[in-house]
């Protein structure tokens, strides 16, 4: 079973916002699908189950808020036992230009609360993500920044970046090695 998780914060205020990346990954990938996440409490998340190429799929998006994402991640992979192998997270990356795209197979949180919480309550740094650039503007305070909303031009760069997610979310289901994909997508412009 696979676990694919979009970081961002609930409400309609945070939709378009640079810190929901993630969430519009997960949204257009079960949009494409005819499908949308549904609210469950006992993982605090809105969740979606799947069988994609013959593989459990599971789509999460935690609502817990970004700095508390760990706690809903740890939940579904107890109650589904879910090997960390399996999990991929896609977030935010203010040190990359918008829509520029870095797969690694685990590291530090650089910075990043979501990152910071999942590998505090998962005890370990070693799960799979995206990192999906958001850039940054060093003349706006941080926590302002990421919950500001994109601007025209950022849109465009990420879509452009959530549509070669959708690509990557394919070959993570059907089993290709992680490392070729981080030769694939890291070398992309």
């Amino acid at each position: 079973m696979k676990l694919i998780v979009g970081l961002g914060n609930p409400g309609k205020q945070y939709e378009k916002t640079r810190h929901n990346v993630g969430y519009m990954v997960i949204d257009t990938y079960l949009k494409q699908m005819g499908e949308k996440p549904k609210l469950d409490m006992r993982f605090e998340s809105e969740i979606h189950q799947a069988l994609i190429h013959q593989e459990k799929v599971i789509f999460l998006k935690p609502v817990t808020y970004m700095n508390l994402s760990g706690q809903a991640i740890q939940k579904v992979i107890s109650y589904f036992d879910i090997d960390l192998k399996d999990v991929l997270v896609f977030v935010d990356d203010v040190n990359l230009e918008t829509g520029r795209l870095r797969l690694r197979l685990f590291g530090g949180h650089g910075g990043h609360n979501g990152l910071r919480n999942i590998n505090d309550v998962l005890g370990t740094n070693r799960f799979k993500r995206v990192r999906i650039g958001v850039d940054n503007n060093p003349s706006i305070p941080l926590d302002r920044y990421v919950l500001g909303q994109l601007s025209k031009d950022d849109v465009i760069a990420v879509d452009i970046a959530v549509t070669r997610c959708l690509d990557m979310i394919n070959d993570f289901i059907s089993g290709k090695p992680f490392t070729d994909m981080m030769t694939t997508y890291n070398t992309q412009t």
